[in-house]
């Protein structure tokens, strides 16, 4: 107890250094697309982040997967399992919106289609697999709160709101949500590294708080965009959001994020039902 209450000051420290820290980076990242407007649009950046994120959580996949106790064999079998399928999710996404494919046209719209169908997909594998339960006993629980420090370059809807280039119906709530939910990603996982007391429940409500940005971004997305669908009128379209590159962001940025979420939350659950095992037992 003693040692926990002088670990706490340092605590702290660390907490507020990755906060600001997280802040500052994304003033440097929101500040480099407005002095340079064409950025965004030549798709560099995006390619460059969405393969960056992709091959981080390939990666560690495999080291957590290297912490397990499967064997060499099941742990290739895994990886290949969970890597291919999506890999070629990100890499059909990516031809479609290339495609135009997301783009607001007469019929069925095609964006919602490819951010809830994976959810709905993925979401009964990830909640019961038990190699995925024994994936996620054996990492630590920083790993999937602080992937998530990605999402700061959701504020770049903040960007196009201020160049007049997407409504502020949709881009203050989604894009202000997205920047409060990545720059916390890092402090609460430094709280869960840490061991830091009701760390646990605050990355719940961090992940909970996650979830609930994108109800909110998805609905009013959803409802302002031209279309069938659309019974909001923005001041202005929000059609951009079905162009490419900003459509990678909805398309595939989202439901993968949903769906680390879920899975953050099921390893929180696993660690809270395991701790109170231990207390019953001791």
């Amino acid at each position: 107890m003693n040692t926990v209450l002088r670990d706490q000051p340092s605590m702290s420290r660390n907490v507020l250094g990755l906060f600001v820290l997280a802040v500052a980076f994304t003033a440097f990242w929101l500040g480099l697309n407005v002095m340079l407007p064409g950025l965004q649009a030549t798709g560099i950046p995006s390619v460059f982040i969405r393969l960056a994120i992709h091959a981080t959580m390939l990666t560690g996949l495999w080291l957590g997967l290297a912490r397990t106790d499967f064997d060499a064999g099941t742990r290739v079998m895994v990886w290949l399992a969970l890597a291919i399928p999506f890999t070629a999710w990100l890499a059909v996404v990516w031809w479609l919106a290339v495609d135009g494919a997301f783009r607001p046209r007469p019929g069925v719209p095609a964006l919602p289609i490819a951010i809830f169908l994976p959810v709905l997909i993925g979401l009964p594998f990830l909640l019961r697999s038990r190699r995925i339960g024994a994936l996620l006993d054996a990492i630590p629980a920083s790993w999937l709160v602080g992937l998530q420090v990605y999402r700061i370059f959701g504020g770049i809807f903040l960007v196009a709101w201020s160049r007049g280039e997407i409504s502020g119906t949709f881009a203050l709530p989604a894009g202000t949500g997205d920047v409060l939910v990545g720059v916390l990603a890092l402090p609460v996982a430094n709280l869960l590294h840490t061991g830091a007391p009701a760390a646990r429940q605050i990355a719940m409500t961090w992940n909970i708080l996650g979830l609930v940005d994108f109800a909110i971004a998805i609905g009013i997305g959803i409802l302002s965009a031209p279309g069938p669908l659309q019974v909001i009128i923005p001041d202005r379209p929000n059609a951009q959001l079905g162009s490419f590159p900003t459509v990678m962001i909805p398309a595939f940025a989202v439901p993968s994020s949903i769906l680390v979420h879920v899975l953050s939350l099921r390893q929180l659950r696993r660690i809270g039902r395991g701790a109170v095992a231990a207390q019953a037992a001791a």
